[in-house]
């Protein structure tokens, strides 16, 4: 057993210490919305979900041997509840439509941003119609800027396949799309 009564003890982050747990909070906020928000698509909503899943951590007292393993872990956390939250949101919506279904016209209010949005929603549309393995790999590479060595630490895969699967992501990104190049918004 350690003995966290003085704090960080072998260069250990102990979670449930207030000191320790700023620490992780200040070196992982930023990256951590960025995963949730890319997922779910909401500001507040990202937010919610980084708090839960940093409050998660304090509260079960997780001890990491360095800042890197609290931050792959809070990681897995931030991204499983995301795209469970997007999945039962995608539930929601479609029951939604089915019982109130309307006719929707878009409104144009200008020739540039019109084809603006309608290029961002068909690159979020074409992103979300990937499957979870392919989309979370992106996710994690284009959005929160991790290295393939990361995102494999980050999924439990080898940096090969985390190669392997940005491309077959950008590849079917391609034909959703129909462009040869594929920057996401």
């Amino acid at each position: 057993m350690f003995d966290f009564s003085e704090g960080t003890t072998s260069g250990l982050l102990n979670a449930a210490d207030t000191k320790d747990f700023k620490q992780i909070y200040n070196a992982t906020m930023q990256l951590l919305f960025k995963v949730a928000y890319r997922i779910v698509g909401d500001e507040e909503t990202a937010e919610d979900i980084v708090h839960d899943s940093l409050i998660k951590m304090n509260e079960k007292a997780m001890v990491f041997p360095s800042m890197n393993d609290a931050k792959y872990w809070l990681i897995r956390v931030v991204k499983n509840a995301s795209l469970n939250y997007a999945k039962r949101k995608g539930r929601e919506r479609k029951a939604y439509e089915k019982a109130l279904y309307e006719d929707r016209r878009k409104q144009e209010s200008g020739e540039t941003e019109l084809l603006k949005a309608e290029t961002v929603k068909k690159a979020k549309d074409a992103l979300n119609k990937l499957p979870d393995k392919l989309r979370i790999v992106l996710i994690l590479r284009e959005y929160a800027e991790l290295n393939y060595k990361e995102i494999g630490r980050v999924l439990g895969i080898t940096e090969g396949n985390v190669k392997v699967r940005v491309f077959r992501a950008r590849e079917q990104l391609a034909k959703l799309i129909g462009e040869e190049d594929v920057y996401l918004p």
